[in-house]
């Protein structure tokens, strides 16, 4: 058996809206305050995990022979064993020189980094027939 509808309260929650009294006027801020938190919540959360990744990347140290990241405080790679050739993690260029890194290795002179002026990229163009 079916219930029936209940105008009646939408009829005085329609009201509570419509014409807000004191309690309808709390209603309407509960509301504008959960909306609030539920739009807000993620974006925070969002922005405290990017802070939060960009503080771990910087602690990470790359091997210089194979290229795997760890936050290993050791003075060589857990992966390969290659000694690691900064002492810190973080170690690079001081800040206004320029360099280039690929996928967190260095471009360049044997594992050290280059300046940009010095990098080349080579391009090799391939011509695609789509026809057949």
């Amino acid at each position: 058996m079916r219930r029936p509808i209940p105008w009646l309260w939408l009829l005085l929650l329609g009201l509570l809206l419509l014409a807000p009294g004191p309690a309808g006027r709390v209603a309407l801020d509960l509301l504008g305050g959960l909306t609030a938190l539920v739009l807000g919540l993620p974006l925070l959360l969002g922005g405290v995990g990017w802070i939060a990744w960009q503080i771990l990347r910087r602690r990470l140290r790359t091997c210089p022979a194979c290229g795997f990241q760890s936050l290993n405080a050791m003075e060589s790679c857990p992966a390969c064993g290659a000694v690691f050739e900064g002492t810190a993690p973080g170690s690079g260029p001081t800040a206004g020189e320029p360099f280039i890194t690929f996928g967190g290795a260095p471009l360049g002179r044997s594992g050290a980094e280059a300046p940009a002026s010095e990098a080349t990229i080579d391009v090799e163009v391939v011509d695609v027939d789509r026809d057949g």
